[in-house]
């Protein structure tokens, strides 16, 4: 019983109720001003009435606005169980206006169909109630003398108009994400935006990932050995490398915090967030192969010898290759101090047959260092990430008593 009344009793069916009889008040309005309806038989009046509002129905839906004005009232009045299943923009094409036109003469038919009971059913209702010869739909009834369950009919009547309410509005709803619901063309745009701004957020989590967590692998190591060292010239120095690496880390989190600010959307229309190919200045700066003997020199600080040779000039590396390059570099390096601690690190970085070729690769840690085991996470899937995206391919791993990180980029991007 109550799976039967409780749709009745939903505020969503009147809501539903209201959007169906404006439907029946266009019709309406439109029988009145022409043709009228005096000394007209009912066929005729639909062969007049029909036309005319199909046509006026048409025209309106070739305005783009209209599109936007219908999907806001069925959103607020169909409730639908997601809003974004009904879309509320102009028509951006004939399709729209095509699919607009459809919703419109669609909803005015169900309106009328659902109007007309609307109006006669209560009135039949209320006639079995009170009046000595009640009238049902045209028909009229014997008197009320000897048909005493007359007044059982008229909450039987109102319990059918009700579920006719029900099942109309729910039909309405289904129409309207049908034919209001975003186009083939808008589905594609927001998966293709949903992608866009996956991508970044995983861009982003890479760039904390490489910068915090070499910073915090340095800092940890440093504070270490100068526990372990005692040395207050070690500890001056270590003191000072924190400090640095510090400064440094708190640059790339201040350049991460400007890219998640900065839009290339100003208007708030859902744009994807700006990278630093769009941002000037120190703050969205991010650094390349020109910046990686800073970066060996934290390394070699922290107590692990670096041999690196680099035989291409940063100048000549496209932005991107030499962005990306040097944090697949930091990667391995961080790596190299985070699980072979005090051994030593050699870098080759060249340009082979169009491709640059990175190649890092350390000792693996000897009995006497304790490190914890690599097991490929996030680092390593991440080098794996920029180099895909770059249209190459990287790979890691033990090899002949070393831990070598080999990555190949096309220098031609989408080459």
């Amino acid at each position: 019983m109550p799976r039967i009344l409780a749709p009745l009793l939903s505020a969503a069916t009147y809501a539903r109720w209201l959007h169906l009889l404006i439907g029946l008040v266009f019709a309406g309005v439109v029988l009145l001003v022409f043709p009228g309806t005096e000394g007209r038989s009912l066929g005729g009046l639909l062969a007049l009435a029909v036309p005319l509002d199909v046509a006026l129905l048409v025209a309106a839906a070739l305005v783009p606005a209209m599109r936007r004005a219908e999907g806001v009232q069925a959103r607020l009045l169909l409730m639908p169980a997601r809003e974004q299943d009904i879309a509320a923009e102009p028509a951006r094409g004939f399709a729209d206006r095509r699919r607009t036109a459809a919703w419109l003469i669609g909803r005015v038919a169900l309106g009328t169909a659902v109007g007309f009971p609307s109006v006669l059913v209560p009135a039949a209702a209320v006639g079995l109630l009170v009046r000595p010869e009640p009238d049902l739909f045209g028909l009229r009834l014997p008197a009320r003398e000897g048909f005493t369950w007359y007044p059982l009919l008229a909450p039987v009547l109102m319990f059918a108009l009700g579920w006719l309410v029900v099942w109309a509005g729910r039909l309405q709803l289904a129409m309207a994400v049908r034919l209001l619901g975003p186009s083939p063309a808008e589905r594609l745009a927001a998966a293709e935006l949903r992608a866009e701004r996956l991508l970044e957020r995983n861009r982003l989590a890479r760039e904390l990932h490489d910068s915090i967590g070499h910073a915090l692998t340095v800092t940890v190591i440093q504070a270490g050995a100068a526990r372990e060292v005692g040395d207050p010239a070690f500890v001056a120095k270590a003191l000072e490398v924190i400090e640095e690496t510090g400064r440094q880390a708190m640059e790339d989190l201040e350049r991460t915090l400007v890219l998640l600010r900065e839009t290339r959307d100003p208007a708030g229309t859902g744009g994807a967030f700006e990278g630093a190919d769009g941002a000037d200045g120190p703050a969205t700066e991010r650094p390349g192969i020109g910046q990686l003997p800073a970066l060996f020199d934290t390394a070699r600080s922290a107590g692990s010898p670096v041999e690196a040779w680099i035989g291409v000039p940063a100048a000549k590396l496209p932005g991107v290759l030499s962005r990306e390059g040097y944090r697949i570099v930091q990667e391995g390096v961080t790596n190299a101090l985070k699980y072979a601690p005090g051994e030593p690190i050699t870098v080759r970085i060249a340009v082979r047959e169009g491709q640059l070729e990175l190649r890092c690769t350390n000792a693996l840690a000897s009995s006497a260092v304790r490190a914890t085991p690599r097991r490929g996470g996030k680092g390593l899937r991440g080098i794996r990430e920029r180099a895909t995206l770059l249209g190459g391919e990287a790979a890691a791993g033990p090899e002949a008593g070393q831990w070598v990180l080999a990555v190949r980029m096309p220098l031609r991007l989408g080459a």
